[in-house]
């Protein structure tokens, strides 16, 4: 059995908790939380020739870079980014906060998370700009903590890419 260590990454209320508990617990609850330092869960994903435990630390989110402890980060072999696609100023948070990781500890597997598809009305970010990222070849997924849309299938594809 695998262990690795995964880092959830993104600015404040972006929904780090929420992806957490609906990929874990399966649910979602309306109570907001701040995360306060780190708080640490643990999910196995099993695969036909292996399973891997993937241990999540949900950092707290920081609007303000500045003053992001990267010294979490250290030892994790893999990171969600999260983005509330209802604001977009998180995205710059997001890609940020990654490439101070890959500063300090070079390039892991990452996947991008858009969350909060559920609030279509409210989206806030240009399809264009996504279709971007993705043309880099990265995992980009539009997720819903609320309904758990793309949720798993996000987790699995990382558990995928840090399992090699």
């Amino acid at each position: 059995m695998l262990q690795k260590k995964i880092c959830m990454l993104g600015g404040f209320a972006v929904g780090k908790t929420s992806l957490v508990r609906r990929f874990v617990q399966s649910i979602f609850s309306e109570n907001y939380l701040t995360t306060v330092g780190v708080k640490i869960d643990k999910k196995s994903v099993a695969f036909p020739d292996k399973t891997v435990d993937l241990i999540l630390w949900d950092l707290a989110g920081e609007d303000d870079i500045g003053s992001f402890r990267v010294s979490y980060v250290r030892g994790a072999t893999g990171l969600v980014l999260v983005v509330d696609g209802t604001r977009p100023a998180t995205l710059a948070v997001a890609l940020t906060l990654r490439e101070r990781c890959e500063a300090e500890f070079g390039a892991m597997p990452f996947i991008l998370l858009f969350n909060k598809s559920d609030l279509a009305d409210r989206w806030a970010i240009p399809e264009g700009e996504i279709d971007e990222l993705k043309q880099r070849g990265w995992q980009v997924y539009l997720t819903s903590a609320l309904s758990g849309e793309h949720v798993d299938d996000a987790f699995h594809q990382l558990a995928s890419m840090v399992a090699k």
